[in-house]
């Protein structure tokens, strides 16, 4: 009885696990469709109406002690830099999609897991085997062969790699709960966003408000959708994260950045150029070496 409550958990913690990262994947398709919006725009509304949907999801989880934690003495600076950081990250994002740069920002989240494994070695002094060294040093020949082969916009790439990665870095050693610290960060962020919401309404440039057309109408939903586009994959990703082992959600983490990558070269008509081929070739082997290293190291450590 105890290992089908086991099966069912696991296969629901994949469900849930492939759900966030298709939704992470397929997320361009949402931000071109807000395209009529100026990205810093957009980023406000996502601020906004990520704080009111986590508001509903804080409630009913009943994590306010958690909020309370997250938001009082050194958790509140913590707090503070790492909303700056995922603000900084999400604005990036946004760009890249809206001027077409879909190949660099996938780019920049195939590096990240590796660029997160460095950041562990450099910041909290953990080791790693000659293997993972070798799959570090692949990906970042790939990374320099772009730059001088294509002279493709690394600083797309780089800057949402470096974003996000120290962005879990912090979280890591601030060790704070997922829901109320993304809470948290939100909600800090949310005056300043809904200031320039408010100036932009002011002044009549904003997109947002205009009810009285069917396309204002539309739009309005549109960017109302960034507060559930935001905070639902991290609800599947938390249930996913306490239902499977840390192997099998570095596979899974690959999704999102494909599915990017693949919407767009084939959907979106971006260039797609032989030094990208050979640079993503060197990550994905290196991804892949680095993934089969960790999982072999878990199974031997069940065994023995």
């Amino acid at each position: 009885m105890h290992d089908e409550h086991r099966s069912q958990s696991v296969r629901r913690g994949l469900m849930a696990g492939l759900s966030a990262y298709l939704i992470w994947g397929m997320a361009p398709i949402y931000f071109k469709w807000v395209g009529f919006a100026a990205p810093l725009e957009v980023l406000c509304h996502r601020i906004v109406w990520s704080t009111l949907f986590l508001t509903w999801a804080i409630t009913r989880k009943r994590k306010w002690g958690a909020v309370k934690r997250a938001l009082t003495g050194r958790a509140f600076f913590v707090s503070l830099l790492t909303g700056a950081l995922i603000a900084v990250n999400w604005l990036i994002y946004i760009m890249a999609v809206a001027h077409n740069h879909l190949v660099e920002s996938s780019l920049g989240y195939y590096i990240n897991p590796l660029l997160t494994v460095l950041l562990g070695i450099l910041f909290l002094r953990e080791r790693l085997t000659r293997v993972q060294w070798l799959a570090i040093a692949v990906a970042a020949s790939g990374v320099v062969w772009l730059a001088v082969s294509y002279r493709a916009p690394l600083w797309i790439s780089l800057a949402l790699a470096f974003s996000f990665g120290f962005y879990g870095l912090i979280r890591k050693l601030g060790g704070q709960d997922p829901f109320a610290g993304l809470f948290a960060e939100t909600v800090l962020l949310a005056p300043a966003a809904l200031t320039y919401l408010v100036v932009l309404a002011v002044k009549g440039s904003g997109t947002f408000g205009h009810f009285g057309s069917f396309e204002g109408l539309t739009q309005g939903f549109a960017l109302a959708l960034a507060g559930p586009i935001t905070a639902i994959p991290l609800v599947l990703f938390s249930d996913a994260a306490n239902r499977l082992k840390l192997s099998t959600l570095g596979f899974l983490q690959y999704i999102s950045p494909t599915l990017q990558l693949s919407l767009g070269v084939l959907a979106f008509g971006e260039h797609f150029s032989r030094a990208h081929a050979i640079a993503f070739a060197l990550i994905w082997s290196a991804l892949a070496l680095y993934s089969a290293q960790a999982a072999w190291r878990q199974r031997k450590a069940a065994v023995g």
